[in-house]
Order: C-alpha cells, then structure tokens, then sequence
C-alpha cells in the first residue's frame, strides 16, 4: 500500500475541492481521480498536475477504479442528482445501486485502503456501503458531522470573539434535518459557555438556539445561492486524509456504526472518533445531559426509519 496515494471516486464539486485541497496541501505523493465521465476526470487531472511547480510533486492522474490499487486512502463523492419530482427514497435507492458497483470494484483493487464517504445522505450511504462491502467497518468513515461541528465553532467564534480553534464542541448525531448540539460540551478556554458567561458574553439560549438552526440550515442557505457546496466540505475531507495518511490520532465527530451508546444499536451517526493510519480506533460516548441523549436518539431513530424504508 502506498502511503501517499489517495483516490477520489467522483469528480463532481466535491471531489474536486477534495482534490484541491490535499493538493494544494502538498500531503499526497499521487492522487488518482474517478469517474464515469473519463474524460472529465483526465482534464481535471491534467489542470491540477500544472500546479505542481508552486505546490510540489505530485502525480494526478485519471483512471478507473482498478488504479487504485495500493491507495492508501479513497474518498467517495460518487452518487446521482435528485430529480425533479423524486422522492429521497428513490434517490437513496438509485445511489446504492452507484455504491453497489463501486463496493465491488474497491473490495477488488483496494482492499486494503480506508473508505471516506462524503456522498449524502452520508449517514445513510455509509451505512449501504457497509452493508455492501466486505471491508472492516473501521476502515469505513462518514464524514459525518465534522463540516456541522466546524460550522457551529465558525459561528461561536464570531459570537465569543475568539478564533474558532479556541472553540471546542460537536455537533452529533444525523448530518441532516436531525442533528443536535450537547451544549453541555461546548466549551472555550476549559470553561463550558452552558448557563454562564464567559469573556462577557452571557449565555442566551434562545440565541444558541437560533445558533444551532443556522448551523443546521446553512446547506440549504448555501445551495440556494450557488447551487451547492464544496470548499468547507473540500476542507473537512483534507484534514480527515491528513489524520489517516500521518496516523495522528485525531478524534473528530464521524458518521460510525452505533454498537449500543445510549443505548442505540445498528444506524451509523456521528460521535467523536479517533481516527488513524487504519481508520476508526476507537468511538467515545460523551456524557450527555438527558434532554441531548433523547435528541441523539431521536435522531437515530429517523435515520433507522429512512433505513427501514429503503429496504421495504
């Protein structure tokens, strides 16, 4: 397995913001780009290899997916548009059949890389394609709520005036409609903002409230402007590669199986991770205040529901 090769299936705005950004990084040896669209995928591939002289080396190259063989990494980006009139259940049915070919070929000429699914609803689809795939399920990430969590400590930061790295809290659960915040995590300096104020900012539950619904909605406040997102996404995808290829051990907030946390067992949502060289190495359960554990169980059961449908 080459440590500095990483794929990206699906060259889409996705993948390539996913691109750009470990290329522009200079954390990848060789980047290999796929889609069903080939020669879309050569020109990106051919544009982004022209930078190599104010970035450094790096091989980008377009192919299918038997060359990825030997990735260290793959990002999936792959999947189809909604259609009008199409129901989310039709489009999660049309993307599995997508995932079903792409497992298949993985399992055949990567088998040994760690899976990074961004294709929504990423909760969902890394749930088929763990279902599809003969993979360990730690070499199988969502990448989950970590754009959420980097939106919520984005917007903190501005309230409390304070760099965003200075902020430390998740969003959990659903990366969608059911998302939540255990405000009782949230913290800035070692001191939770919950019920208190911290560098003169009181707590204001109604504007924390307001707070978490822009973090939910900015999607759809994004895509109603440009059509779609990619650079914050192109950004988590980045630093996710980045904790696997140098096995840093970073715990970010992933799309995992649930294995019976607060008592939940069988969809995959967000907790916090630890993430390295082999993928997922460990989930932690944060102790959550009874009114967030019933949040995170509400939605697990909306995505056990979506789950259910797709099966009938």
């Amino acid at each position: 397995m080459d440590g500095g090769h990483v794929g990206i299936v699906g060259v889409g705005h996705v993948g390539m913001a996913s691109a750009a950004a470990l290329f522009h990084a200079s954390m990848v040896s060789r980047l290999t780009l796929v889609d069903l669209d080939e020669r879309r995928a050569e020109g990106e591939a051919m544009d982004l290899m022209h930078g190599q002289a104010l970035v450094g080396a790096c091989d980008v190259r377009a192919g299918g997916v038997e060359q990825l063989a030997g990735a260290a990494v793959v990002v999936l980006c792959a999947g189809v548009s909604q259609q009008p009139g199409e129901t989310r259940i039709d489009l999660l049915a049309r993307n599995a059949e997508v995932f079903r070919s792409v497992a298949d070929g993985l399992d055949e000429h990567a088998s040994e890389a760690v899976v990074l699914i961004a294709t929504n609803p990423v909760d969902i689809m890394s749930r088929i394609f763990a279902d599809l795939s003969a993979r360990p399920r730690e070499r199988i990430i969502g990448t989950g709520t970590t754009l959420d969590s980097a939106r919520l400590r984005a917007l903190l930061g501005r309230r409390y005036r304070v760099d965003p790295q200075s902020v430390h809290g998740y969003v959990l659960g659903e990366h969608g409609d059911t998302e939540m915040v255990p405000w009782s995590l949230v913290s800035i300096g070692g001191t939770t903002i919950r019920d208190r104020s911290v560098l003169g900012v009181s707590w204001d539950g109604a504007a924390m409230r307001s707070l978490a619904e822009e973090v939910r909605t900015a999607a759809y406040e994004i895509v109603a402007r440009k059509g779609w997102t990619n650079w914050a996404i192109g950004s988590v995808i980045r630093e996710l590669v980045a904790a696997i290829l140098r096995d840093e051990r970073t715990v970010a907030p992933v799309s995992v199986p649930f294995t019976g946390e607060y008592g939940i067992t069988g969809p995959w949502l967000s907790l916090p991770a630890r993430i390295g060289r082999g993928g997922i190495d460990g989930v932690i359960a944060p102790p959550l205040e009874p009114d967030e554990e019933e949040a995170l169980r509400a939605s697990a059961a909306a995505l056990d529901e979506v789950h259910a449908a797709l099966d009938a």
